[in-house]
């Protein structure tokens, strides 16, 4: 269905719900934007608070609550997440509207601040993905749709390498040549339970695991050299200076040279920065 506000009126005429819920849902349509970047705000994306909407409403907090669920049960598929914090305006989108009605696990229904599933990702992932091929992820065609799509998703803070090469990694075993696209955004939204921590797991390789060797020793001397708790400001820092290119070509050479995970080799080359004086530690 063409996402206008017609066809998200018809869809809500057409939907069987509460006289409450029917006018919550038009409330929610009102304050839609239409214009990407309209108001901060994705096309087909509406901000609310819940103050705010129970106070539209005239009803209470409590009462609105059942009223979203309802929504977010009906035909409408009403998706609502939290992307930027506990103070931070809910964002409502009518998933039914421009997603395929066979799709449940794409709708959101409870009441918890993570980030909900984004329906119109899985738009985004079509084709097939060769496993055998791009093991930088920024030299293939699915980092830009990664970054765009783990905004919504439990993957939310997991760098685009990282997710890439786990999924390779989890298609490896398996003996997948070549996967449908649809198999990577499956993945990611499944990443809590699918995926291990990566920090501890690069923590726990990049400790040497025999002192005598020099190269290991090296590596482990760089990643010193640049704590992990501030490495996103050594990141942002090192990319305005020396360009984004310039930036993963660093870590690509580091993991090439010692064979390391990508963390590791992050973690490397932002402590080859500080240590030749580009940034601040």
């Amino acid at each position: 269905m063409e996402l206008t506000t017609g066809a998200i009126l018809r869809r809500i005429t057409e939907t069987t719900l509460s006289t409450a819920a029917h006018k919550l849902a038009t409330i929610i349509l009102d304050g839609i934007a239409w214009k990407d970047g309209y108001n901060g705000l994705e096309r087909g994306t509406a901000a609310f608070t819940l103050g705010s909407l129970a106070d539209k409403m005239g009803i209470s907090r409590q009462h609105l609550t059942q009223l979203l669920a309802e929504l977010a049960s009906s035909a409408l598929g009403l998706l609502r997440w939290k992307p930027h914090g506990k103070f931070a305006p809910w964002l409502f989108r009518f998933g039914a509207v421009d997603n395929p009605p066979t799709e449940p696990d794409l709708v959101s229904a409870t009441d918890d601040t993570s980030l909900s599933r984004d329906s119109k990702n899985k738009m985004m992932f079509a084709g097939k993905i060769e496993i055998g091929a791009g093991s930088n992820v920024y030299r293939t065609p699915w980092a830009a749709m990664i970054k765009s799509a783990k905004t919504a998703l439990p993957c939310w803070n997991v760098d685009s390498q990282i997710i890439w090469d786990a999924f390779r990694a989890f298609n490896k075993a398996r003996g997948n040549e070549e996967v449908p696209a649809g198999y990577l955004l499956g993945f990611m939204r499944k990443w809590r339970a699918s995926s291990p921590n990566s920090a501890a797991r690069t923590k726990a390789w990049s400790e040497p695991a025999c002192k005598e060797d020099p190269r290991m020793q090296e590596l482990h001397d760089q990643i010193r050299a640049a704590p992990s708790a501030n490495r996103q400001f050594h990141a942002s820092d090192l990319c305005r200076l020396i360009g984004q290119t310039a930036y993963e070509d660093r870590v690509l050479d580091v993991v090439q040279q010692f064979g390391c995970p990508r963390f590791a080799a992050i973690l490397a080359v932002h402590g080859r920065a500080v240590l030749a004086g580009e940034i601040s530690r």
